[in-house]
């Protein structure tokens, strides 16, 4: 598992990486203007309904009964359960694009109203949303085969299809903008043609696997009324989720220019480690403890489970500390130039200092809700969703006159908490999972080897702030890395010092990676 975890991680990292250099160009030409609000509005809204129909709902539901499927009845039965969901997932994806494209300006209205009083801006969400909004099908079908691939144990090409997304976009920004009113028409057009790249190479590697799907006729057979018992529970989960980022573009679309791009530049950040390790450790993790609970191996799951949490915080905290105490460097380091101002810097910079704190709990959710959902359970997370997302819209509403998007991201970092916590109570209650003496131990060591961290960044910026602002790019680049260095040098060292990190057992992985 472990090995499955650090292949997705290090694609999603190349991935992550080719993604911050389409934002610094995405910056530089962009900056955060009526244009690229108008952009990002129109990027967001088909990557939430992406959330809901697809990576959400859809897998939740999805992965544990094809895993199932693929134990116990082979892979010609897990195959024709794929094409029967292929072909209900390809219905209801192409009503829900007619009905939005036939309607996008009224669309456009309920879900960024502020843009309203902004004519410009308005025209510009509506028609780069048209442009995006078709990429939602490509990407739900992505979705479909990913988690066929995952099920096998395949986990490469879903992890690489985010590659060509960025590709795609950074293609986009330097040879379609020349060639476009803005870059914002371009940036929109790469996002529709990264869908159709990011599609045909997953079902390309499906059919080297021999699990090609085809549409077939659509009919209500007992796996796929499963399949929607399942799915129901986690669609109004996966929803109620969405109601919170969906309130964050409500709300900062009422906000003064540039609200909404400081929130998507700050959570462009907050998503490298949410994606290179929140988003591994859920993606192999579901599988891994569907097949071990469809086995009976109920102590190995948990024990799955215990580990992957384990990974998630010893890898996460030095991000959370990071954004924390250096956000502001980081930021003016990464983004400022072009069209993308000091103050643009320091605003996003408080933005992402907001979301660090929430860090830690979304990537445990990841494994958390993964307990309940390899056991079919998709009813529960609703409800706890349904407590997190209402405390976290009422902050949102509360923060937003005081705080502007600041507000709107330390609403979503206590969301994630109250989500996390409500998790792992009622799998105790249940009996579904406990902490083991392993993490248990190693959860104090965590805090002690993150402060160490947070001590020794607060003192390295300060020394570093000639070079970190510096007119130069490469004096502050060559400052920021020496700041990363210093953070992760004292952080890895603490961890070894301290147990969290054994040398035996990094020695026993790179072993294990060799034979693979």
């Amino acid at each position: 598992m472990f090995r499955h975890i650090l292949s997705v991680g290090g694609l999603t990292l190349a991935s992550r990486v080719l993604g911050f250099l389409r934002d610094v160009l995405t910056a530089a030409l962009l900056g955060a203007g009526p244009v690229a609000d108008a952009f990002f509005v129109a990027f967001r809204l088909p990557n939430h309904f992406r959330a809901l129909f697809a990576e959400g709902a859809f897998n939740s539901a999805f992965v544990p009964l094809f895993s199932g499927k693929l134990v116990q009845d082979g892979a010609a039965a897990a195959r024709r359960f794929a094409d029967e969901v292929m072909t209900l997932l390809v219905i209801v994806q192409l009503v829900l694009l007619l009905a939005v494209l036939a309607f996008m300006p009224q669309f456009m209205t309920v879900f960024a109203p502020g843009f309203a009083d902004e004519p410009e801006k308005f025209r510009l969400a509506v028609l780069f949303t048209s442009i995006t909004f078709p990429y939602l099908l490509l990407i739900s079908l992505v979705s479909l085969y990913g988690g066929v691939l995952n099920s096998m144990s395949r986990f490469g090409s879903a992890a690489a299809a985010p590659i060509l997304m960025n590709l795609c976009l950074i293609a986009a920004l330097v040879v379609g903008t020349p060639l476009t009113p803005t870059a914002g028409h371009a940036l929109s057009w790469g996002v529709l043609v990264s869908g159709v790249a990011q599609f045909l190479y997953l079902a390309w590697d499906a059919r080297r696997a021999d699990m090609s799907l085809r549409p077939v006729m659509p009919r209500l057979s007992p796996d796929v009324k499963r399949f929607l018992k399942v799915l129901g529970p986690a669609a109004l989960g996966s929803g109620l989720t969405q109601i919170s980022l969906f309130a964050d573009t409500l709300i900062a679309s009422a906000l003064p220019t540039g609200a909404v791009s400081y929130l998507y530049y700050a959570d462009r950040l907050n998503q490298l480690p949410l994606g290179v390790i929140g988003i591994a450790v859920g993606t192999v993790l579901l599988p891994e403890m569907s097949k071990r609970i469809k086995s009976g191996d109920e102590a190995g799951a948990v024990d799955s489970q215990n580990r992957a949490i384990e990974l998630s915080l010893v890898l996460t905290l030095p991000a959370a500390i990071a954004f924390l105490v250096a956000g502001t460097p980081i930021l003016s380091v990464l983004f400022q130039r072009g069209a993308f101002g000091p103050s643009d810097a320091a605003a996003s910079a408080l933005t992402l200092q907001a979301y660090a704190l929430g860090l830690p709990a979304f990537v445990v959710i990841r494994s958390l809700v993964n307990g309940f959902y390899a056991r079919h359970d998709t009813a529960t997370p609703v409800r706890v969703a349904l407590a997190a997302v209402g405390i976290n819209v009422a902050l949102k509403l509360a923060l937003m006159g005081p705080l502007a998007q600041v507000g709107l991201a330390v609403a979503t970092s206590v969301g994630a908490w109250v989500n996390a916590g409500l998790l792992a109570l009622l799998l105790h209650r249940r009996g579904l999972f406990r902490a083991d003496a392993r993490l248990t131990r190693n959860l104090p060591r965590m805090v002690v080897a993150a402060s160490a961290m947070a001590g020794a960044l607060w003192l390295a910026t300060g020394r570093l702030a000639p070079w970190l602002g510096a007119a130069g790019a490469a004096e502050r680049l060559g400052g920021l890395l020496v700041l990363a260095a210093v953070g992760l040098a004292v952080y890895a060292i603490a961890a070894v010092l301290l147990g969290l990190v054994r040398r035996s057992d990094l020695g026993r992985l790179r072993r294990r990676r060799a034979k693979a």
